[in-house]
């Protein structure tokens, strides 16, 4: 049986999952959703090589991220400061940019008064602004033409991978759409909450490529203390 190669080499660009045996030809669409309609922007990083998502295997020393802050009590693994490096030169670069949110919080529907509103709550506790269609979405309004400019607005996509949300992405939805955009950029954080990496490859190997945080290792409020530290910036 075909292993998948995005443990050890990633899946960033489209040569490099192409040339998986396991999900090269799966490469390409994704939930009947087409990824040429968007193009993902290149990124140079030291320390940077674009592995696979890790759930506290091999990289579980510990390292410490440029942007933490001084006497932060966070640990971080050296799986996660190289895959959220990337996102924070992103965060960086958007910096300029007056509006906006900091985080855009992917999430199944199911999820919407459970992980999702927690991880929301946690961040809104943190000063962190997130785009969340439970409090954005008006009743009466364009649903998907408001997830559009939610989407455009943001700094980094946030996508909670739950088993609700696994259910969801076997078939067509909303959540589905959001990933398309996502996953095109270098602006996405997978947050793994109750399920596993190996199901989460099962439905999505480009998603399961992706470094992330796990509530396996990190209870939700360390997890939404990492994202807050992440798109914090300094102002001295």
């Amino acid at each position: 049986m075909a292993r998948c190669t995005a443990p050890v080499r990633g899946h960033r660009s489209a040569a490099a999952a192409a040339d998986c045996p396991a999900c090269g030809s799966r490469y390409g669409r994704y939930g009947g959703y087409s990824y040429g309609a968007y193009s993902a922007p290149s990124y140079s990083s030291s320390g940077s090589s674009g592995g696979g998502w890790s759930s506290g295997g091999g990289s579980g020393s510990s390292a410490r991220p440029r942007w933490s802050r001084a006497g932060s009590s966070l640990a971080y693994t050296t799986a996660e400061v190289r895959s959220l490096t990337p996102v924070r030169e992103t965060v960086e670069r958007l910096a300029p940019l007056p509006e906006g949110r900091d985080f855009f919080l992917c999430h199944a529907w199911d999820d919407r008064a459970g992980a999702a509103k927690e991880l929301y709550d946690l961040l809104q506790s943190r000063g962190v602004s997130v785009w969340f269609s439970e409090k954005d979405i008006d009743l009466g309004t364009p649903f998907l033409r408001e997830i559009d400019k939610g989407l455009a607005k943001s700094k980094v996509g946030i996508v909670l991978v739950t088993p609700a949300l696994l259910r969801r992405l076997q078939g067509e939805s909303i959540a589905d759409k959001e990933l398309s955009v996502l996953l095109a950029r270098e602006q996405l954080v997978p947050v793994v909450h109750g399920t596993t990496y190996e199901a989460l490859r099962e439905i999505s190997p480009l998603l399961a490529s992706r470094n992330g945080l796990s509530t396996v290792e990190n209870p939700m409020a360390d997890v939404a203390a990492k994202l807050a530290e992440l798109v914090a910036l300094r102002t001295t």
